[in-house]
């Protein structure tokens, strides 16, 4: 079944209430997904920093003492890289003032058996197993600050309850999915991209869904069209929540068959899959309150 809560701040005057307000929402859809959860913020002081590289480790432990994974950064970054290494809940955060791949590369080889759910200079990303309001809770979401914010509540369905197949996928800078629904022709497109040189992380359909639009970013394609794009291919019922480091997007499959109800002000943007997780949003009463319609791309920008 799953849950959606997504949040884009259009009015800067409320990004110190980011964090506060998705736990909000979130709190209404935990009964649609008991069994793990995912975050993903942008744009959150002490998570992140403009013109730093940030990527997000699963797990709080990665075999190796804090400082170990810093002095061994380090040595393969240059010395002006300012590299830092900090446990938030159960997520580990990697950053340095260098390239993104660069980073990947150097935490790659130092941690071989690290598995990356988040990468950008916007983003930080963070999920695990359990009730999705102790994870939240755990990394301190109610707190934090940003510009944008997407969760997810998840009732495992076409993969196992780890965390790793915990949504939202982060596949390429600042880019993140979450998914409700199921689709039913993953495994082909799997093999194809499979062939196309595409590395996968986990069994997750969702997993197949975020590398297919990062495939169709990187030929080109703006998100609106490479979201088009996906509902020419995949198969399947579902609602997908798109970011990126400037924008939002929603997209239900033709049928409509997974819910979701949008908000809309001057201040604000947010997705729900019910409208519960609505109701307490600032200005609600005067908001544009609409369903998305089958198949329609909808696109917004900060």
């Amino acid at each position: 079944m799953c849950g959606i809560a997504a949040l884009q701040l259009r009015n800067p005057s409320l990004h110190h209430q980011m964090g506060s307000l998705l736990s909000s929402m979130m709190c209404q859809i935990v009964d649609r997904g008991p069994d793990s959860a995912g975050l993903a913020v942008y744009d959150t002081p002490g998570l992140v920093a403009q013109g730093t590289s940030t990527l997000s480790l699963l797990g709080k432990d990665q075999g190796m003492p804090v400082n170990a994974i810093s002095a061994a950064l380090e040595n393969l970054l240059p010395a002006s890289a300012a590299t830092a290494v900090r446990v938030v809940g159960d997520t580990t955060l990697v950053s340095a003032a260098v390239g993104t791949e660069l980073l990947v590369k150097a935490v790659s080889e130092t941690l071989p058996g690290s598995t990356i759910i988040g990468r950008g200079e916007h983003v930080a990303v963070m999920k695990s197993v359990g009730h999705p309001m102790d994870i939240a809770a755990e990394h301190g979401l109610a707190a934090m600050a940003g510009s944008q914010g997407l969760s997810h509540t998840r009732m495992a369905t076409e993969s196992a309850v780890t965390a790793g197949g915990s949504h939202p996928f982060s596949v390429a800078d600042d880019l993140c999915l979450v998914h409700n629904g199921s689709f039913s022709n993953h495994a082909t497109i799997r093999r194809n991209l499979l062939r196309e040189g595409v590395v996968f992380d986990s069994d997750n359909d969702t997993e197949v869904g975020a590398r297919y639009i990062a495939s169709r970013l990187r030929q080109g394609d703006d998100l609106e069209t490479a979201l088009t794009n996906l509902g020419k291919v995949f198969d399947g019922f579902y609602t997908l929540v798109v970011t990126t480091a400037d924008s939002m997007a929603v997209v239900r499959d033709p049928i409509a068959c997974k819910p979701a109800i949008i908000a809309e002000t001057d201040d604000y943007v947010a997705m729900a899959s019910e409208y519960r997780a609505l109701a307490a949003l600032p200005g609600i009463e005067t908001a544009r309150i609409f369903e998305p319609e089958p198949g329609k791309v909808y696109t917004w920008s900060l």
